[in-house]
This record gives C-alpha cells, sequence and structure tokens, in this order.
C-alpha cells in the first residue's frame, strides 16, 4: 500500500483504462432471469488461476485460467518471451456441482434456502482443488479432482473360437439321468462335468471374455463433499474465513463466531459471543468476520453499529474482548433515523499484506491501517449522492442491500458495487484521486458517473416519492435502477483484472 507511511508525499499511480474481458451467462434483451440463476458469491483462489461462483440455487460453478497453459514452455522459455503488458486473464468453464439443497428445520418451523453465502478456496493438493461453501446454516468441504474414464472392455464370445457352444447347450439339458450317484449318497450334475470335458478338450474356454475394466485416456472432473459442518449456527451464517494455518477456518452469524479444524466436522469452538442475557439488551449484531492473512492467531469483525474489533486468539478462550477497536467517531449534529442503519458494516476485507483492512457500509468505503485505530486513514464516498433519497431507499429495503468489497493484490485499489449494475474503482494512496465508475456491460465506460467524493453541503431534502424501486435520476442527472444492484465482486490476487456479478451473468475487465 504505497503512501500508507510516508504520507501524502508519495506521487499516486495514474488511473487505470479498464476494458472489458469476458461474459459468462449473458443474457439477451428481454430474457427473465431465474431467482435460482442469480450469483450470490465471488471468488478468486490464491494463485489466481481459479474463480469460483455460488448461486441462489446452492450450485457452484468453477472456472479456470487458459492464458497461462497456452503459453507453456520451460521458466527459461517463459522470461525469453516478451509479453504485452495488455495481456489478461482469460477463463474458461471448468466445473459445476450442486453445493447445497434446499431443507426444512422441523424443530424450528424454518425452511433453509439453498441459496451460496459466501465460498472460499482451501489448499491444494496432489492436483485436487478444495474449497468450503456455506449457505445460512451448512457448511461443506469439496474436493475438485480430475480422475481418468474408467470403461469395461467387450464381453462377448469370439464366434469364430466358439466352435464347442452348440454341443455344449445341447449336451446341457437336465434329466433326471444326467445326476450321478456318488458313494456317500450326494448327487452330482452329470451335465456339469461333461460341459467341463467339452470345454477343456474343445479349448472353447480360451473364447470366453472375462470382465476387464480398462482406464481410458479420457478424464472427468469428480466433485466429492469431504466433510459437513452442521448444527452449530443458531442464525444466519454471514461470513466463512480460512486461516493461513491450513488447519482451521471461522464461520460467523449474527452473535456468534465459531473456530473449526479442517479435518473435525463434529466439533467447534465458539470464540465469539455477543448474544446478551437478556435478548432484548441487543444493541449489535456481527455482520462479517476474516482472519488475518498471515497471522493465525489475528482475526477481524465488524458490527451493525459501524464498528470493527480486531482480536487475539492467544488471549483468552473466548474472545469477548478485543484487542483493537476501530470505529469513526460521529460528527456532532449529524445523527437521523437513518444514522444507525446506513452505518452498519456489510463487508470486510483485509489487505494482501495484512497491514490494511477496507470495510464497507451503506454510504462508504474506509481503508483502516491496523496499527492506528484513531479514524480511517481514507474515506470514499460511494453513495453520497443517494443521501437524499434515504427515505425511498428505506421503503423498498434496498437500504439493506450488503455490499461487498476488494482491493487489488498490490494494494494499490479498491473497489465495490452500486445500484444500476455499476461499480467504482478508487485509488487508495492519499495522493491518489482515481475515482472510475463502471458498468456492468460489454462497455463498461459508457457511463461515467461522476458522483461527488465529499459530502454534501446542502440540506437533505424530505421528500416522499412513491415507488422508489423505479428508475430515477441522481444529482448528476444519470439514471440509477434499485433493482439492478452489483453486490458481488473479486479482484484477482496478482494482477488487475475484477470479477463481478449483474444478476446471472459474470462480467470479467483488465486493465
Amino acid at each position: 500500500m504505497t503512501g500508507g507511511d510516508g504520507g501524502g508525499g508519495v506521487t499516486a499511480a495514474p488511473p487505470l483504462d479498464w476494458k472489458f474481458s469476458q461474459v459468462f451467462g449473458e443474457r439477451t434483451a428481454g430474457e427473465e432471469v431465474q431467482e435460482v440463476d442469480i450469483i450470490s458469491a465471488i471468488e478468486f483462489d490464491k494463485s489466481g488461476d481459479h474463480l469460483a461462483t455460488g448461486d441462489r440455487g446452492g450450485r457452484v460453478v468453477l472456472f479456470e485460467r487458459t492464458d497461462t497453459k497456452e503459453h507453456g514452455g520451460s521458466r527459461k522459455d517463459l522470461e525469453k518471451t516478451d509479453y504485452p503488458s495488455s495481456r489478461h486473464p482469460e477463463f474458461r468453464y471448468k466445473t459445476e456441482f450442486q453445493s447445497h439443497e434446499p431443507e426444512f428445520d422441523y424443530l424450528k418451523s424454518l425452511e433453509i434456502e439453498e441459496k451460496i453465502n459466501k465460498i472460499k478456496w482451501c489448499q491444494t493438493a496432489n492436483g485436487a482443488l478444495f474449497l468450503l461453501s456455506t449457505n445460512d446454516k451448512t457448511i461443506k468441504f469439496w474436493k475438485v479432482q480430475e480422475k481418468k474414464i474408467k470403461k469395461i472392455a467387450d464381453l462377448n464370445l469370439d464366434p469364430v473360437k466358439a466352435v464347442g457352444n452348440g454341443s455344449i447347450a445341447s449336451s446341457s439339458v437336465s434329466s433326471v439321468n444326467n445326476l450321478l450317484h456318488t458313494g456317500n449318497g450326494e448327487y452330482t450334475d452329470k451335465s456339469y462335468t461333461s460341459l467341463n470335458k467339452d470345454f477343456s478338450s474343445s479349448g472353447a474356454i480360451q473364447s470366453l471374455r472375462l470382465p476387464v475394466v480398462v482406464t481410458s485416456n479420457e478424464t472427468s472432473l469428480v466433485a466429492r463433499c469431504r466433510r459437513v459442518y452442521a448444527h452449530a449456527h443458531d442464525y444466519h451464517i454471514n461470513s466463512i474465513s480460512n486461516n493461513s494455518d491450513g488447519e482451521t477456518f471461522i464461520s460467523a452469524d449474527d452473535l456468534r463466531i465459531n473456530l473449526w479444524n479442517l479435518e473435525i466436522s463434529n466439533q467447534s469452538f465458539n470464540i465469539v459471543d455477543v448474544k446478551p442475557a437478556n435478548m432484548e439488551d441487543l444493541t449489535e449484531v456481527i455482520t462479517s468476520a476474516e482472519f488475518h492473512p498471515t497471522h493465525c492467531n489475528t482475526l477481524a469483525y465488524s458490527s451493525s453499529k459501524g464498528s470493527i474489533r480486531l482480536i487475539d486468539l492467544r488471549q483468552s478462550a473466548l474472545c469477548d474482548r478485543h484487542s483493537k477497536l476501530f470505529e469513526e467517531q460521529e460528527s456532532p449534529g449529524s445523527r437521523s433515523f437513518f444514522t444507525e442503519i446506513i452505518a452498519s458494516i456489510s463487508d470486510i476485507k483485509f489487505a494482501r499484506d495484512g497491514r490494511y483492512l477496507l470495510s464497507r457500509d451503506y454510504m462508504t468505503l474506509k481503508l483502516w491501517d491496523i496499527n492506528m485505530d484513531s479514524g480511517p486513514v481514507s474515506t470514499f464516498q460511494v453513495h453520497e449522492h443517494l443521501r437524499p433519497r434515504l427515505c425511498d431507499l428505506y421503503e423498498n429495503d434496498s437500504i439493506f442491500d450488503k455490499f461487498e468489497c476488494c482491493l487489488s493484490g498490490d494494494g494499490q485499489r479498491v473497489a465495490t458495487g452500486s445500484y444500476s449494475n455499476l461499480f467504482r474503482v478508487f485509488g487508495s494512496s492519499p495522493a491518489s484521486t482515481e475515482a472510475t465508475t463502471l458498468e456492468a456491460s460489454k462497455n463498461p465506460m459508457r457511463r461515467q458517473v461522476q458522483t461527488p467524493s465529499r459530502s454534501l453541503s446542502s440540506s437533505i431534502t424530505r421528500v416522499v416519492r412513491r415507488g422508489g424501486e423505479s428508475p430515477g435520476n441522481d444529482i448528476n442527472g444519470s439514471s440509477f435502477d434499485f433493482t439492478t444492484k452489483l453486490l458481488h465482486l473479486a479482484w484477482h490476487p496478482t494482477e488487475n483484472s475484477i470479477a463481478c456479478a449483474a444478476a446471472n451473468s459474470l462480467y470479467m475487465y483488465y486493465a
């Protein structure tokens, strides 16, 4: 993260020029989107060679990178090759599988949706891919591996060699005379003994082909559920996160965070519990949680009050006390009915080096330095132009939409989604003025919405418009639509490439 230590003296990188790369599941004009096909989770693996998406129908779809495989060869050859700087990741469909099915909790009379809430990649081993997926209640550990297809060879008899088959068949007619009496009172089948003689004498036994399993060169991808981590959450799971130790992970719901071992599915440890003795005293809930990328003992979780807590697992078994608290002080006189709703943090992400933490609330993106808990080092205005319409947003429940955020691998930029299938990219260094608005379409620069980066000085108008979910206009005269929202996006870990979900379509861009 350039500029994090040195302040404003560092020159910012020039704004990126984003271009369309690929789209999967593109809709035709007027095509109706099925609810089950809407993408609900996106995640790159650590190498950036694989991408996973989950949808509301409980399916997980995997994509693999193709441009690296095409430029194969030894390392020496690769170093000699002069690739143009515009070379960008290209992906292709790999496989898909049904991760979760709809369930019904008979004890609580509660329907459990199959919708995938989160996907996290685990460490690869022996050429197999491993990942965690979760719906509201159950986490599953999947192994995806290429296996060679096994075929069974032909089983029919060779007609050329099977000369004695006619006589064998005719001589094997059972009758009372065919039963031979033995000395001990038992009977043996005469036809059986004659059959053996015919086979051994004619050599026809050699023409009988026994079942033989042959492994072909063809391969197929097989997804197998290795473990199911269930019955540990009373409330809906909002986050899962892998630990850097490669052995454990956490799952978080509204009131608790549990620590699991990947190898043990029937036991977890409750490490955070914010449930009060009396539920009437409940003032905030957990909204997101994530492990530190390199320190296996550190994790952060956010709350509906706009605060982020950093906890150290070495302090105690139940981490009811945080080691650091990150929150921005409310400016006096600015409190309104919507203040607490729009302060709720919907997503947090650590930068790759673990030094910075990015959070998304309804109105803004905030970048925090984990060594400085006095306030965010940068605040990026995302929805400030919607402040006059908070009443409309509250009436149609859009104010409760949970937008995700992401950071580039080098920490130079941050990104998040908005309405009308727009997403915004900001330069994160203090000297940067980069604030690009892009649309999830084949022409991402088609609509450049210049939303202000600072708070508006004008007073909030309390005009309540009915039908707020229909397209309207923001302060710049640009139309926006509350029904089309870009909630989920992910940044490639090593390159300037973004994958984002617009309903059932997966768009990819590069710079």
